[in-house]
Order: C-alpha cells, then structure tokens, then sequence
C-alpha cells in the first residue's frame, strides 16, 4: 500500500454563507503572549528564574497586556515564579497575569493559591475534547468530557470568589479543538459559558486552539466562524485562537481565525512553541503594520527581540524570518538589486507612504538600516552595485557604465566565490577605471580660449608615453575635445566621446570632483573611465586618460 493513504483528509465545516473571505481586519486583536508558558516547556533547558523575569520585563516593555506565565500547579519553579511576580510588585497595573490549569481539584486549588495578591488575574482552563484524545488517550464520552469542563469551571468562580482582592476572568480551551466535532466543541463552551455567566464588564475567553495543526488555514477560519455563530451570550465572549505550526502554516491560520470573528491571538515570539511551535505574534502583528494598522506591539527595536529571544531560549533566530531575520532585507539578486534601487529613489517622491519593490517593510521601522538592503556577490548586477557606490561612496554613475561596472564585478565575484563588501567593491572601482595612469599619463596642461563665439579651445599638454615625456597640442570646442584631437594628433587613435558627467564627491568649497567618461573607438567598441582632481577641468581630463589606457591595453 502506498504510504500517503494511510491518512485521511479533515472533514469540512459545512457553512454555506460563510463571510470571513470577505471580510478585512481593521485593528489589532487582544494579544497574549504564551512565551512563558507554553514556549518555555518546550525548551531542551527550560528558563531559569532571573531568564523569565527578564523575558517577562521585555514582553511588558513592548506592550503585552495579557500574559502567560505558566502552569504554577504543575512546577514548583512555575509556582515561585508567580509568587515572584506578585511579591515583588513587578506586575504593572494595567498588565493582566494568566496562568493554566486542569479541570483537577487540587490543580486549581494550588493555582489560586499561586495566584494570591495579583491585581489582574486570567486562570485558564482546559481539558481534551477531540475525538482521538476522548476515546484513546482518555476513554470518556462527550457527556463526561463536558462534566469535567463544568466541574473545572464551577470550581473556579467558587473559587475567585475566596480572593475578592484580585480582579479574576477566566478562560476556557477546549484542547484540541480542531479535532472535535463542532457540534460538539460549541456544546461544551457552552455549558462552561452557562456555568461563568459572563458580562460586559467581565467577559469570558473562549480559546479555540489548534492544538495540532491538523487542515489547510481556511478550514480554522470555517471552524471560528462556526464557532463564532453558535457561541451563547456572544456579544460578552472573547474568541481567543491559539494555532500550533504542524502544517507551516499558524500564521495563516491565525489572520484566517482573526478574519473569521477572533477577537484575541494567543502565541510565541518567533513562533517558539511544542513541536513545530506556536504562531509566530510578531509576524502577524508586523504583518498588520504593513497594511495601516496599529498593531499596538512595539517592534521598533527588533533585534532587541532577536538577543532575549537567543539569550533565553538557546534557540536562533532563523536568517529567513519575515522581519527580524538578518538576510530579508537583503537582495542579492540583481535583477531585485536594480528594482530595489529604483524604489529608493522614488521615494523621494513620496517620503510618507513606503513604496518599494521586494520589501514590504521599512527596514528603519524596525531599528534596522539601510547598509544591508543590498550585497553582492556573483548573482548580483549592475544595479547593487551602482546602490554600494551611490550609498557608500556617493558616486552617480551613468547608465551605461553601471552595466560595465555591474559585470567586472560580478566577475570578481565569480572568481572569488565569495560576497564583496562595499569597500571591496570600491577598489575594484578604482582600480578598473579611475585614474589610470599607464602606459599614457597627463602631467600638466594649459588652455588658451582661440574663438569665444565658437567655444573653440585650444590646449597644451606635457603628457608621458611608454616612459617617455611629450608635449602635444590640439583643439576643440572645449578642454575635453581639445585634448582627444590632440591626442589623436600624436598617436593616431581616435577618441569619440559618447557621454561625459561629473559632480562633486563631497559637500563643502574643498571638495573633489569625479568625472565619468564614455567614449568609443574607431570600431564603435566602448570604453569606460573615470578622473578625481579637486578641478572639475583636471578631472575630466584624467578620466578621458583613463579611457585612453583602457583602450591602449586591450
């Protein structure tokens, strides 16, 4: 038997006026953070107490109001590290505690107690409701399955109502939802909703979580909207989702779910989590702030995120993630490069409303720059390498001399095998095409203006030749031509200049200037060079000297 048919599509959720294709998500959803709880068990070495008091300052730094700690029955580290937070007063006010529990007496009785002195407090419930854990794992029927959820939830608000000085809500998962029979997940939320009686005041949390990503991201979507519709006291409900990454694809899920009616996102930093991990919050957040909306997360410092995350998991951060990655704002492509830089420059023409190509972000809104947008290496062309000269360098180079350049360097690369840095790029510039100086060099020149109507030129130059000193003379309407004719003049070779530009390579009276020259032989074959002097004259004509050395060394 073909191994793929020992397994089985997910059945679908049969909804015939389903809206959540049509719908558009406009704001941001209550966020929780489970890093703490469920990223931390599912660490090889699990989070020390001075780790987790670090992680949990950071997650309030940027903005979490709801916050997983643990599971203080199970561990007695869990345990002392909620009585840490709440007898040290490290809990800012406006941040809400949540912390898991079995639908077990002396659970839930040890986990208030873990609980005592918090201001806000979210004690989260759960038991198995699919269909493989009811009759492998636990061998109950639903009638059971939904006694334990009530028995869990009655005991609770009994409970809270022993600790009057913390303000409790409280939180029901059906675990592994995404295996249960929807008939029958809506019947057990509601029988613990019946039990909680919740309010506008004091909503209760119905989490809905893929325990094990089990379908396609449309199928979760279908399973909230289901849920959504058939809910009791809806409008005093907080539909919470929580998806794993079995498939690849919680992200999805997640903005699917949210689509769908979620009012809440439970997940991980980077998508830390069992197994293939959670939903990664930092993406679906940043993935809100690409489209307009106030994520109400603070990501601007990013690669603060990258050092707790590696500092207290031991994990890395993978050089492909979406927006903290150290490779995705980076093209090496140079088809993407040329692209890139087009997009750059066009920004400047409108500065508030990002608009460039193969980067949905602005790399500076998340604290990083602009040094590695582009790298180049042997795949890379002509338009990274005019971005390295013109960001670094501040080099303007013609069009068509950014393809000669882009090809010589490239090769470089080729031959290398390796990536070239910026300055490395610069030397090859340099060394290709600036101020070359052998076997023709310029010493020293004078020009004499001979018909001002016509811009008729006349010049003088000291030049040396094979090691030898010359003096040579010639004219032109400009010091450019002047000097071609005259060098045409002494060794008969003809110089047709096809392009000539220049600027200034740095701000300021003492700056220098480059010179780009493009000039063609007898043949119509190119050449490409370039002049520096501190005078825009001596500049242009080194660059034709320049030129002139290419073509006198082919």
């Amino acid at each position: 038997m073909e191994k793929y048919k020992k397994y089985r599509a997910y059945e679908t959720v049969k909804i015939e006026d389903r809206t959540w294709p049509n719908n558009r998500l406009t704001k941001a959803p209550h966020w929780c953070s489970v890093d703490l709880r469920d990223g931390n068990q599912a660490l090889e070495t699990p989070m020390g107490m001075e780790q987790k008091l670090e992680f949990f300052d950071f997650l309030v730094k940027i903005g979490f109001k709801e916050i997983e700690i643990g599971f203080p029955a199970a561990s007695e580290t869990e345990y002392e590290f909620t009585r840490t937070l709440i007898e040290n007063r490290l809990i800012p006010d406006d941040v809400t505690v949540q912390v898991l529990t079995q639908s077990r007496g002396h659970i839930i009785q040890k986990t208030f107690e873990a609980l005592k002195g918090a201001k806000n407090a979210i004690v989260h419930l759960y038991n198995s409701t699919s269909t493989l854990q009811r009759d492998v794992v636990f061998g109950n029927s639903q009638k059971e399955t939904i006694d334990l959820a009530v028995y869990g939830a009655s005991l609770i608000r009994e409970m809270a109502e022993s600790y009057p000085e913390t303000n409790f809500r409280f939180e029901y998962s059906p675990e592994s939802f995404t295996g249960t029979e929807m008939d029958f997940a809506a019947e057990i939320c509601n029988a613990v909703i019946e039990v909680w009686q919740p309010t506008a005041d004091k909503k209760a949390i119905i989490n809905l979580p893929a325990t094990v990503e089990m379908s396609m991201p449309n199928l979760y979507a279908d399973q909230i909207e289901y849920m959504c519709r058939h809910l009791k006291n809806r409008e005093n409900i907080l539909v919470s989702v929580h998806a794993h990454n079995d498939r690849g694809t919680a992200v999805a899920a997640t903005e699917l779910g949210m689509l769908a009616g979620a009012d809440r996102v439970e997940g991980t930093l980077f998508g830390n989590g069992e197994r293939t991990g959670n939903a990664d919050i930092m993406t679906v957040a940043l993935n809100l702030f690409t489209q307009g909306i106030d994520p109400l997360l603070d990501f601007t410092k990013i690669d603060e995120a990258v050092e707790i995350y590696e500092s207290s998991t031991q994990m890395s951060v993978h050089p492909r993630h979406p927006y903290a990655g150290q490779l995705v704002y980076t093209a090496f492509s140079g088809s993407h490069q040329d692209a890139i830089r087009k997009g750059m420059d066009g920004m400047k023409q409108h500065p508030d409303h990002w608009e460039v190509p193969y980067l949905p972000i602005d790399p500076m809104d998340v604290g990083r720059n602009y040094d590695p947008i582009i790298r180049i290496n042997s795949q890379s062309g002509k338009g990274g390498v005019t971005f390295i000269l013109e960001q670094y360098y501040s080099l303007h180079i013609p069009k068509a001399f950014q393809k000669d350049i882009g090809a010589v360097v490239t090769r470089v690369s080729d031959e290398l095998q390796c990536e070239l840095s910026p300055e490395k790029i610069f030397e090859i510039f340099s060394q290709e095409y600036v101020d070359i100086r052998s076997p023709f060099k310029l010493i020293q020149y004078r020009t004499e203006t001979i018909d001002p109507e016509r811009d008729v030129i006349a010049i003088e130059a000291e030049i040396e030749y094979n090691d030898e000193r010359h003096f040579i003379q010639g004219e032109g309407n400009g010091v450019v031509s002047a000097f071609c004719h005259a060098v045409n003049d002494f060794i008969h070779m003809p110089i047709d200049i096809v392009n000539y530009r220049g600027h200034s390579m740095e701000l300021g009276t003492n700056s220098r200037a480059i010179s780009y020259i493009e000039t063609k032989d007898a043949d119509g074959k190119r050449y490409y060079g370039a002049g520096t002097s501190s005078s825009v004259g001596k500049s242009s004509l080194r660059a034709v000297v320049s030129t002139i050395n290419k073509m006198l060394t082919v």
